[in-house]
Parts: structure tokens; C-alpha cells; sequence
């Protein structure tokens, strides 16, 4: 494969947001790291090299009016697919492969008020404006975390401090990673002066859905964070449509 270029590959709407810190290479050391990778262990690393900014290119800046942040892909083959909590459309609900992350949105939704999930592909909210991004955007399979290290983290940083700076936006934080990002919205909105909606609650993922003072489903199933709703409220509110949080086709 040819040399990776973040600047070459993100969508150009989201990289004018950056063009400085693209312009003084600052991201030099991650694009060798990705061309390395993808070049010599491809079939070791997940998402698919064309998925690697997939977040960005269903969702422009200008549609982005809602962010839940992920950590890093899906480690487990067959399930990343550049966008944070989604999986192909083929992994239904019951089967085993099904994350235990998404299982709990899903239950989330319904106690939300919504229908639960058909299938784990979230590509629809992309489409109506929500971002799902992962802060870092690839992962070596079977090891988590992985590429923690590499510099994605200073890329979608910076994006989203940039995003911050430009509009108003809800945000969904899930679990103590997503929550690291609060105090960089919170200095965006102060020097920018642009009011920002953070949503907190506990990672969706196996028993830590009911652990922290802000769980994400109160303990016994008897509601959830009501993120969800919370969120389609705000964007009423601003005069925006709101998600069709439930508007999955099967």
C-alpha cells in the first residue's frame, strides 16, 4: 500500500478543522506507524483500512449534533467497522459474538422507551448526525488496547477540541475513559464561549453497565441512564430533528 496521509484521507471538512496542526506534522510518527502496519499486517489489524476514518465520513461536520465516544475497536475479528459500538448487521442480537456493550444499549433503549436493537450496525444514527468515534481507531485483533500508544489519541483530541471550539453538541460519556475527555470539552467551551451538553454514565460493557454513582442500567433493569431520550430532548429543544434511535433497518 501507498504511504498513509491523515490529511489525504479524512474527509476534507473535518481536516480544515485541523489544517494547522496537519500543516506542522505533528502526525508524521502515526501516519508511518498506519502505513507500516496496513503494509506488512493488514490482515492482523482491525478496522479495514478504508474504515479507519468511516466516523468521519458518514457523519460531516456540519451534520455532527451528537458524539458517543468509544475507547478502541473491537478487538474480536469480524466485528470492528470504523464506527464506535457497531458491528455488521449480520451479527444478530442472540448469537455469542453479540457485545456485551451492545446488548446493554439495547437494553438501555427499551428502558429508554425505544425498541430494542435488531441488529448491533448503528450506521443510521451516523447518517442522522451522530458521531461515533472511537478515540483511538485501530486495534491489533485479540489484543486490546494495542494501539493505545500509537498517537490517535492527539488526532481525535484534537479534532474534537476543534469541533468543540465550532458548534454546540451533545455528548454521551461512557465509562472512565470517554470521561478523561470532559475537562478538553470543558476548556473548548470556555475559550470559545460555545455551550456544551455532557451526559455521563457508566461503560455499557459486562457488569460495569451497573457500577459508579451514574450507572448506565440501574441495578435490577428497572431503567436505565436515559441518555437517549435526554439527548433527543436537547436537540428538540435547539429546533433539530431528533434520532431515530430505533429507526435501524433489518
Amino acid at each position: 500500500m501507498s504511504s498513509f496521509s491523515i490529511q489525504d484521507s479524512l474527509p476534507r471538512d473535518w481536516a480544515e478543522l485541523i489544517q494547522s496542526e496537519l500543516a506542522s506534522g505533528r502526525f508524521q510518527s502515526l501516519e508511518q506507524e498506519i502505513s507500516l502496519l496496513y503494509g506488512e499486517h493488514a490482515e492482523e489489524i482491525a478496522p479495514a483500512f478504508k474504515n479507519i476514518f468511516r466516523a468521519f465520513k458518514e457523519t460531516s461536520v456540519e451534520q455532527t449534533h451528537v458524539i458517543i465516544l468509544g475507547q478502541d475497536p473491537y478487538q474480536t475479528p469480524g466485528l470492528a467497522q470504523g464506527l464506535s459500538f457497531s458491528i455488521p448487521k449480520e451479527i444478530k442480537p442472540g448469537w455469542r459474538a453479540f457485545p456485551s456493550s451492545l446488548r446493554n444499549i439495547s437494553k438501555a433503549l427499551a428502558l429508554d422507551g425505544y425498541q430494542a436493537l435488531p441488529h448491533g450496525d448503528l450506521s443510521s444514527w451516523a447518517s442522522q448526525g451522530v458521531l461515533l468515534l472511537n478515540a483511538t481507531l485501530t486495534v491489533q485483533l485479540n489484543v486490546a488496547g494495542s494501539h493505545a500508544q500509537i498517537g490517535w489519541q492527539a488526532l481525535t483530541d484534537v479534532l474534537l477540541y476543534q469541533l468543540a471550539k465550532k458548534k454546540s453538541l451533545i455528548w454521551m460519556l461512557w465509562g472512565a475513559h470517554a470521561q478523561k475527555k470532559q475537562a478538553l470539552i470543558e476548556q473548548a467551551s470556555q475559550e470559545s464561549g460555545i455551550a456544551q451538553e455532557i451526559l455521563t454514565a457508566s461503560h455499557p460493557s459486562g457488569l460495569s453497565v451497573y457500577k459508579t454513582k451514574e450507572p448506565f442500567i440501574f441495578p435490577g433493569d428497572q431503567k436505565s441512564c436515559g441518555h437517549f431520550s435526554k439527548a433527543n430532548a436537547l436537540l428538540v429543544k435547539r429546533g433539530l430533528k431528533p434520532i431515530e434511535w430505533s429507526g435501524l433497518s433489518i
